[in-house]
């Protein structure tokens, strides 16, 4: 039993909170019919969870800062949906209460739980009972009532929360008649529930048994068939709007505040101090995006711009034996070049790319087997999570791990759509495999490397993502690292280049008089901020 929560505590929660919500994703997307019936309240919470178990992650790798100001920065600057911002916005309560505090025992919690739902209610513009806001009121509720009548040991104060939000999202139906009609509790809610029941498993050990989060039809209820649901926006034009709001202040915030409150609904900022200042994440269901994000503009530096149709939009139906390939690339040439073999591009811009945005990819290419090729390892992962969704909606999809665009290409090259799926998957990645890449790029900074230390200006040579030559002069690098990788072979060098064309005029001339052999290919439109991408085979 953990009488007080520590950092470890909070670090484990969350973590905990993660596998709860990962589980039940598709359950809690399946219940959502409110605000809008877009089925993607369970991935909107797990997103938000992730990302702030990745803050306190990283803390670990040596960040410093309580676990519960790392939480609710984490939870607040990847926070997705409606329902993720407001849980982004109760943790954030209750990093305001408990950060930098001693260990957090019952009777302190209690009071920070209650505090951090009124926050809750006052971040959202518009709150509507039997929703996500309302199981939270209720959990601290319950929690502030054990307290009162003695239960005040940390095990008590959380299972009274946690009893208290699930008998709330039971109610639910009775409060909002869509959610009735439909035969579901609110999304929102079973999804706090959840990071509450992970709350009591972490402190007590004990993971509470509850019913299941199904359709009340799947647990012996009467449903609805609820077609056009009441209280829903219109079928017709509307979006998700959703930013990140840097270099503002608490002035412009609130008339941003207003004005986005006349232009829409849903609406939803939470702040949340940063390294570099106070930022917000900005949610709000609009006809008028533009409008939307102007009014971002005229606040602050709006990034990380999401614009998602709430209208439920249906993949078409895939073809049986059709393929396709998935690109996750940065805008420019090269996305140009995959574009024109034949894949489906999914432009990765200075602020990322979205998992979401892969998923449609997948699904609106209308094939049944679709390879997706990250084409960078830190997208790997995303493109995992995109693939599994994708295979929910009965789609074959494999991730090819590329690392670089040079080795997307490779494996674009040999893709045949007249082989087994498996078989062809198993080809690319093998060609993939096969081709050794490297970068050259320019240092903005005196760092370490594994070659040695670098100042600004110096020219780096990597070689699968390791820093092996340094120098002064752009081509002289670029030659001896390419001599580097052909010293253990090749028959092929792709060259992909960036704006510096007498660069890659003095590369292949040294290609040409020092490996005559090798057969030399090469394409415009390295991403920004490389020189030259090196692919060998």
């Amino acid at each position: 039993m953990v009488p007080a929560l520590d950092d470890a505590a909070v670090g484990q929660w969350c973590r905990a909170a993660v596998v709860a919500l990962s589980a039940a994703r598709g359950r809690i997307d399946d219940l959502n019919v409110f605000p809008v019936p877009d089925g993607d309240t369970g991935t909107n919470l797990l997103a938000t969870a992730e990302a702030a178990a990745a803050a306190l992650d990283e803390a670990d790798d040596g960040g410093t800062g309580s676990a519960w100001a790392l939480l609710a920065r984490g939870a607040v600057l990847g926070a997705r949906g409606n329902s993720g911002t407001i849980l982004a916005q109760l943790w954030r309560g209750l990093a305001d209460q408990l950060a930098g505090q001693p260990p957090a025992d019952g009777p302190t919690l209690a009071a920070a739980l209650q505090k951090a739902a009124d926050t809750a209610y006052g971040a959202v513009a518009d709150p509507e009972e039997g929703t996500f806001l309302t199981v939270a009121r209720a959990g601290a509720e319950a929690a502030v009532a054990a307290v009162a009548t003695g239960r005040t040991a940390l095990g008590e104060v959380v299972r009274a929360a946690a009893d208290g939000a699930r008998a709330a999202l039971e109610a639910t139906p009775a409060q909002l008649a869509v959610l009735r009609d439909a035969g579901v509790v609110d999304a929102g809610g079973a999804g706090l529930c959840l990071v509450l029941d992970a709350l009591v498993t972490t402190v007590t050990g004990v993971e509470p048994a509850r019913p299941s989060l199904g359709r009340r039809s799947e647990r012996g209820h009467p449903r609805h068939d609820h077609g056009d649901l009441p209280h829903q926006p219109p079928a017709g034009p509307g979006s998700e709007v959703q930013y990140l709001l840097a270099d503002s202040d608490e002035g412009a915030v609130a008339r941003l505040h207003e004005r986005l409150a006349a232009l829409g609904d849903s609406l939803v900022v939470v702040g949340v101090d940063t390294p570099g200042g106070r930022e917000w994440n900005v949610h709000v269901h609009v006809a008028d995006v533009g409008a939307a994000i102007e009014a971002g503009i005229e606040a602050g530096r709006p990034y990380r711009i999401s614009v998602s149709p709430l209208a439920p939009v249906r993949a078409p139906a895939p073809v049986a034996d059709a393929r396709a390939v998935v690109a996750i690339l940065p805008d420019g040439g090269l996305a140009e070049l995959f574009a024109d073999e034949g894949a489906a591009v999914v432009p990765c811009g200075p602020d990322g790319v979205s998992e979401d945005d892969v998923l449609a990819a997948v699904l609106g290419s209308g094939a049944a087997g679709v390879v997706v090729l990250p084409n960078d390892p830190t997208l790997t992962a995303l493109a995992a999570r995109a693939a599994e969704r994708a295979r929910e909606e009965g789609r074959d999809v494999a991730v090819v791990p590329t690392r670089s665009p040079v080795q997307g290409l490779a494996a674009l090259a040999v893709a045949d759509p007249t082989r087994r799926f498996g078989d062809d998957v198993i080809t690319m990645a093998e060609a993939a495999a096969a081709t050794r890449w490297a970068e050259l790029t320019v240092a903005e900074q005196e760092a370490l490397t594994s070659a040695g230390r670098c100042a600004p200006g110096d020219v780096l040579g990597s070689a699968e993502g390791d820093v092996v030559l340094i120098g002064p002069e752009p081509v002289a690098v670029a030659c001896e690292l390419l001599d580097r990788m052909l010293s253990a072979g090749g028959e092929l060098v792709t060259l992909v280049v960036g704006p510096d064309a007498g660069l890659a005029d003095a590369v292949c001339a040294h290609l040409a008089g020092a490996h005559p052999t090798v057969e030399v290919t090469r394409y415009d439109g390295a991403p920004e901020g490389v020189s030259l991408q090196v692919g060998v085979e």
